[in-house]
């Protein structure tokens, strides 16, 4: 950003898809999640709160203006392309959800943007590769589609994104996408609507529209259509080019290319570039990873994790003597957050199989599970599109439901929820966990639910077989130790850093080879740490979490220091 304002006579507004922070486009920076996993949470202010973390790490990368939240309503399960980055098939929580993360962001000087405009969600093709036809009537539109752009304008919205949609009821020509409807950009938009906010197009190189049009002639019409931003130009120069023949020609005024020009120069007032500065880049990897943020997200994933069916009370997990417990990976190895996570609460067995067990496989997991009682299923490596069936494949469903039918046996689903409309076999299981994405927070916190360590409060965004949007079981109480951050307790995690200097200062001079440290307050760990090695050997293991010390003799230490 820095390089390409450099070369900027005006400041440039920088724009990014960030709908679940810079990690969607940018590696190295900090993930927080979809908006399908928001959709599951009760607690609109958690997503303020994100919003306000997402615009401080986009400042800090020198961007403007994050194109979200997505503000569809996806009521259609096949939707390839919208899906899981919508918030759900509510279009009331769909709107508030947006308005606290529009606001979130707004609020510290980041623009946000809805889109896809008018309704991108009761789809089933992806405006990428076509041009998706949404056939309902303008009462329809009015009732669902639109509700959620309109409370959003109402709201303070600063710019909006029009979708690649045909849309007969709005604009009937043939091949006429909305991004080039003047019916919709400017007489439903801006006329009825009241929108008086920058209006970009999505891009112009998608096949929803670019198939239909020359670059340059495509950027005209998008123009006339009433769009202040043309959104990925396959050919700039031409363009301009043929911007200045409309003009011309006298299709658009001079006057009315000068007023959108003033928008985006008010646009860009707003966001500060009017008073640029470049970014500096020291400690910039530090200040997009600040322990707040990861605190906020990690509440995110505490508040939607969803407990959809518990027979017999099986979550959370109780009687561990009574317990011969086998954790069972499906689709990564056993070393993952899943497994380190129950590791504090119990014994377990690990396996691991494959999305695509073959029948041999499937024979010796049925064998080598026979002696265990509680089957602890964790589903990764899955997918978000419908049209690969979200991972699930027939191998998954039969192990899944050969070993439901034997067995007592817990789900946990790391993926989309839609995915259970195919995935027969997990309907077996006493309970089903939906975790909704393989991330380590998800795999952790889901661990921490199963065993009672945190309580369980996430709703289903969206319906699926046997489940309607809007249900979930609540678990309200923990019975277990949750393992959670200092922020947690209001305690400032540089309060604690002390105790790292204290550690470092021991071992250098040789107090003790390794130690583990452990602090918990009202039933929450907010620090737990391992320090050195087993032995002063240069060559000894180091000390792990996992490790077990025999404390032996602690009366004295204990009873001095009460």
């Amino acid at each position: 950003t820095n390089a390409y304002q450099a070369k900027a006579k005006v400041p440039l507004l920088v724009s990014i898809d960030a709908e679940w922070g810079l990690a969607m486009r940018l590696d190295s920076t900090m993930k927080f999640p979809k908006q399908m996993t928001l959709g599951a949470i009760s607690d609109n202010n958690l997503i303020y709160q994100m919003g306000e973390q997402i615009a401080f790490q986009c400042k800090r990368m020198g961007v403007h203006v994050n194109l979200a939240p997505v503000a569809d309503v996806n009521n259609n399960s096949e939707n390839p392309v919208i899906n899981y980055r919508s918030f759900g098939e509510d279009k009331y929580k769909v709107a508030n959800k947006a308005i606290a993360y529009m606001k979130g962001m707004q609020d510290q000087g980041i623009m946000a943007n809805a889109k896809h405009f008018p309704g991108h969600g009761d789809t089933d093709s992806d405006s990428h590769k076509t041009l998706p036809i949404i056939k309902h009537n303008r009462e329809r539109l009015d009732s669902l589609e639109l509700y959620p752009f309109q409370q959003m304008i109402d709201s303070g919205l600063g710019s909006m994104m029009i979708a690649h949609l045909y849309i007969p009821s709005l604009d009937d020509r043939s091949n006429r996408a909305s991004t080039l409807s003047e019916n919709i950009v400017t007489d439903l938009l801006q006329k009825e609507m009241g929108f008086e906010g920058l209006i970009f197009t999505d891009a112009l190189n998608m096949r929803g529209v670019s198939a239909f049009y020359d670059p340059g002639k495509l950027d005209v019409e998008a123009l006339l259509a009433g769009n202040d931003v043309l959104l990925f130009s396959e050919d700039v120069p031409k363009a301009i080019e043929e911007i200045k023949t409309a003009i011309d020609q006298k299709l658009i005024s001079q006057k009315e290319i000068d007023r959108r020009c003033r928008k985006i120069l008010s646009a860009k007032a707003w966001c500060g570039l009017n008073k640029y500065k470049p970014i500096n880049t020291a400690s910039l990897s530090e200040d997009l990873h600040q322990s707040e943020a990861e605190f906020v997200n990690m509440k995110l994933y505490e508040s939607a994790l969803t407990l959809l069916k518990n027979e017999e009370a099986a979550v959370p997990v109780i009687k561990l003597a009574e317990k011969k417990i086998a954790s069972i990976t499906i689709g990564a190895t056993n070393e993952n957050e899943f497994n380190t996570s129950i590791d504090r609460y119990c014994d377990f067995d690990p396996f691991s199989y494959s999305l695509k067990p073959s029948n041999e496989e499937i024979t010796k997991a049925l064998d080598e599970l026979k002696e265990y009682n509680l089957l602890l299923i964790t589903i990764h490596d899955m997918n978000q599109r419908p049209y690969q069936n979200f991972g699930i494949t027939k191998q998954l469903n039969s192990l899944v439901d050969s070993l439901g039918s034997n067995h007592n046996v817990i789900v946990n689903v790391l993926g989309n929820p839609y995915c259970l409309n195919k995935f027969e076999g997990a309907h077996k299981a006493k309970a089903i966990l939906v975790s909704y994405e393989e991330e380590a927070l998800a795999k952790d916190i889901s661990g921490q639910m199963i065993f009672g360590g945190l309580p369980i409060k996430g709703m289903l965004p969206v319906s699926i077989k046997n489940h309607k949007s809007g249900v979930g079981i609540i678990i309200e109480n923990s019975i277990r130790l949750n393992y959670t951050m200092p922020q947690a307790l209001n305690i400032s995690p540089k309060d604690l850093s002390g105790v790292d200097l204290i550690v470092s200062e021991a071992l250098r001079e040789k107090v003790f080879p390794g130690c583990q440290v452990f602090a918990a307050k009202d039933g929450r760990v907010f620090y737990y740490k391992s320090f050195g090695n087993h032995t002063y050997d240069k060559e000894a293991l180091p000390v792990k979490t996992t490790d077990i010390y025999d404390l032996a003799s602690i009366t004295k230490i204990a009873s001095s220091t009460a």
